[in-house]
């Protein structure tokens, strides 16, 4: 696997020329709902990880190997990401007909899935830190968690692409899937 040097990387101003007609872009509802729905289906994917990593690691206690067990699932959510981006669309992304793409609206690249998918858990990390700093437990963290989410998916009304601003920093864009 060779990186090669794409040029200058556009900033998100410089995007708005290349961004995709305001009629393409999905709805702030819409995307928040296949965000939902993407996140019903990750239960079934933790399942399958935690079963998975609990049988091979011999794990009998849930607490027993949770640091390990938690690196493995962040792992298991990137190759689940990435290889679904890759292709154009997760499982919810199809049932919501959002795909998404590089700016000239073709795949995205390798590199751009895996960027996206680290800059993606700004919608957990800052309000779990917080929660963390704070020794918030139970609905509290929970609260916190939502507001954020409320907050950051808002954040895209001031995206002069109305994308998420992780699609402007991976230079990546999300599109309604045209029939």
């Amino acid at each position: 696997m060779s990186i090669q040097a794409v040029g200058p990387v556009p900033s998100c101003e410089d995007q708005h020329d290349l961004a995709p007609q305001e009629s393409l872009v999905p709805s702030l509802k819409r995307r928040m709902a296949c965000w939902i729905y993407e996140g019903v289906l990750l239960f079934g994917v933790v399942f399958i990880a935690g079963y998975l990593f609990s049988t091979l690691s011999q794990t009998r206690n849930a607490m027993d190997n949770r640091h390990a067990l938690q690196a493995f699932i962040f792992l298991v959510f990137g190759l689940y990401f990435t290889w679904f981006w890759r292709k154009g669309q997760t499982l919810a992304m199809k049932t919501w007909k959002i795909r998404i793409t590089n700016l000239s609206g073709g795949p995205i690249s390798q590199s751009q899935a895996v960027f996206r998918y680290v800059l993606c858990w700004i919608w957990f990390v800052p309000p779990l830190a917080i929660s963390n700093l704070m020794e918030l437990h139970g609905l509290n963290s929970l609260g916190i968690l939502m507001i954020w989410v409320l907050a950051w998916a808002l954040s895209s009304k001031c995206n002069p692409t109305k994308q998420f601003w992780q699609d402007c920093w991976a230079n990546t864009q999300l599109t309604i899937l045209e029939l």
